[in-house]
């Protein structure tokens, strides 16, 4: 071997574990100590000489630019040219005329027909590769191995996609059970939380923002994270024990059949986390249609932010057990899937026609997956989402508080008053002479179930009063006024206009929709009905009426809703990442206006379907 030729020791490594990680850190450092380590400076990669030319042009604009860094300017003039990330998080780095040389460069490397995108990766892989065929020697194992005999079942025609199935309904109906106890243990921390917050401070506007749109609000998204991390676990066993690999090539005949190139199976995938990563995963793709088609398509698979939606939906809507609410839960995401599968075939036939090259793909064996790493790519992901509940969801909140709660109506609001204060006083509660701030005390006396000679009927009185003000209040707000203009485009889809507040909001972020509906219904509101009890968004989202009495919330409106949300585009980051990847407005626009109308069209028939099957 070559490495052995030239006399440097080999030392046998199991990463996973740690074996022999000591004894190789502990002869570098005696390497190092020696000083007898002399590097010969030389190119790592091969690459094509299109892409080698224009690079090291860029490359001595970059080392007279910044002297010194001139060391650097190699791998840094590769990295301009492939990626966009760089100058875009350090935007005042590069001069202009600079970005104008990468730009140039990519357009002349497109005219010569090389993809400035994963050319660089492509020929680090090779060389790679080339090391690992010179220092390593690889022997079959005789006989057939343990690998070999599982994949002939899990890959089989018939048996392989029944598996794939039973695996994804086991995932989703575990975090329905496996979750209730963590979510149940954040509601209580949320709960306790706004009521603190509510306690500690007088009554007013700050006390109504801070305890109903930052922290039930945000509360309300966040007590989805223990079903967010066991999304992100079981991912990551999939993708450690081998078994992904498998599902790529089962999803293979299907993908091919629809006119997919196998490789896009990958950024699919990555989809299911967030559409984000999944749409920039195409730059593997070789060929623009295959690669357009992906893009186009990666967001109709269920993201990670869908998920408080389903399952909020799920809770509200859905009857039947953890059993019901989790094949509920699959079908949504199968739904995407199919979506996603049915749009390509069109797009493949239409649009971007072209025919997709042959998927090369290397089984690996099937390994032990590591619990540390397994734990640290749940965290890693589950903490995105954290940052974004932390940051774009708060702000929105903030925002919607205002929206729901201005302009107000003195008018109204001494009208109702008035009429609760005819309530206490028809009840004997408090004498007819008595003042304002008596009249508001016996009130709250009331709402509080501490008012002793109270009856339910008073109580129930005092409620419908406070809850006609909400709504009358509501309607009147500039997020009513939205929701109200919006309404009979979603009418014909069984929504009202609250719903159409947190369809309008949730294109911020899909999970938006979740603490919307918070603080649109007052979720964390104590019910004066139930002394004291605190009212969860599924809950009373189950105790919302129409006008003449009917549930709002029934399994017809949660499923077609929850299909709305399937094919709904609903994401303002994919939507400008798409436009970097495609280099302009037109497709990111196209695809916004063709998901919105699927989603609108598939809500319509869902609804139908739904009304005459289920009633």
């Amino acid at each position: 071997a070559a490495i052995l030729a030239l006399g440097v020791p080999v030392h046998p490594l199991v990463a996973s574990d740690g074996t022999g990680v000591p004894e190789l850190a502990a002869a570098v450092r005696a390497q190092a100590a020696r000083g007898t380590t002399r590097v010969i400076p030389r190119d790592f990669m091969e690459l094509p000489e299109v892409f080698g030319r224009e690079a090291r042009a860029l490359q001595a604009r970059l080392a007279a630019l910044h002297p010194p860094r001139e060391r650097l300017a190699s791998a840094e003039a590769l990295l301009l040219i492939s990626d966009d990330r760089p100058h875009e998080s350090r935007p005042r780095w590069y001069p202009p005329q600079l970005l104008d040389d990468v730009r140039e460069a990519r357009a002349r490397l497109e005219a010569a027909g090389t993809d400035w995108r994963s050319a660089a990766i492509e020929a680090r892989y090779a060389r790679v590769a080339a090391i690992q065929m010179a220092v390593t020697r690889e022997t079959a194992p005789p006989g057939e191995t343990w690998s070999d005999r599982v994949d002939r079942v899990v890959t089989h025609r018939v048996m392989g996609p029944l598996i794939f199935a039973g695996i994804l309904l086991a995932l989703f109906v575990s975090l329905f059970w496996l979750a209730e106890w963590p979510k149940g243990w954040i509601e209580a921390a949320v709960e306790g939380a706004a009521g603190w917050v509510s306690g500690a401070m007088p009554s007013g506007d700050l006390n109504d923002l801070l305890s109903r749109g930052v922290v039930a609000g945000v509360g309300s998204v966040v007590v989805f994270l223990p079903q967010i991390c066991l999304l992100f676990l079981f991912i990551s066993l999939l993708e450690d024990s081998g078994y992904m690999a498998r599902a790529a090539f089962l999803m293979d005949r299907l993908m091919s059949r629809v006119g997919l190139h196998g490789k896009s199976f990958i950024p699919m995938l990555s989809s299911f986390a967030c559409a984000i990563p999944g749409v920039m995963a195409t730059r593997t793709i070789e060929t623009p249609q295959d690669r357009l088609a992906t893009i186009l398509v990666a967001p109709l698979m269920s993201c990670s932010a869908r998920l408080p939606v389903y399952t909020v939906l799920i809770a509200a809507c859905i009857r039947g057990g953890a059993l019901v609410q989790g094949l509920v839960l699959t079908g949504m995401y199968l739904l995407g899937v199919g979506g996603a599968l049915g749009m390509a075939w069109l797009f493949k036939r239409t649009l971007l026609k072209g025919e997709p090259p042959p998927l090369l793909l290397e089984l690996p064996p099937y390994r032990r997956p590591v619990l540390g790493v397994m734990l640290r790519h749940m965290w890693d992901r589950s903490r995105l989402f954290l940052r974004k509940a932390g940051t774009v969801i708060l702000g929105i909140n903030i925002l919607l508080w205002f929206l729901v709660t201005f302009p107000r109506d003195g008018a109204a609001t001494a009208s109702f008053e008035a009429r609760r204060a005819g309530v206490v006083h028809a009840a004997g509660l408090v004498p007819p002479d008595a003042s304002a701030e008596v009249v508001a005390r016996a009130v709250e006396q009331v709402r509080s179930g501490d008012e002793a000679g109270a009856a339910a009927a008073v109580r129930e009185g005092i409620a419908r009063l406070d809850r006609e003000e909400s709504g009358d209040a509501l309607r009147h707000s500039l997020a009513g006024r939205l929701g109200q203009w919006i309404e009979p485009v979603l009418r014909p889809l069984g929504f009202d206009w609250k719903m159409g507040i947190g369809i309008v909001a949730s294109f911020a972020a899909r999970e938006v929709f979740v603490s919307t509906m918070s603080v649109v219904y007052n979720a964390g509101e104590t019910d004066a009905g139930d002394r004291g009890a605190v009212l969860g968004l599924a809950d009373r989202m189950q105790r919302e009426r129409w006008p003449d009495g009917r549930p709002v919330y029934t399994a017809t409106l949660g499923l077609t809703l929850m299909v709305f949300y399937v094919f709904a585009m609903q994401c303002v980051s994919t939507v400008a990442v798409v436009r970097r990847e495609t280099n302009g407005w037109r497709w990111p626009l196209f695809q916004v206006a063709y998901m919105t109308t699927l989603a609108w069209l598939m809500a319509f028939a869902t609804r139908w379907v739904a009304s005459w099957w289920v009633g």
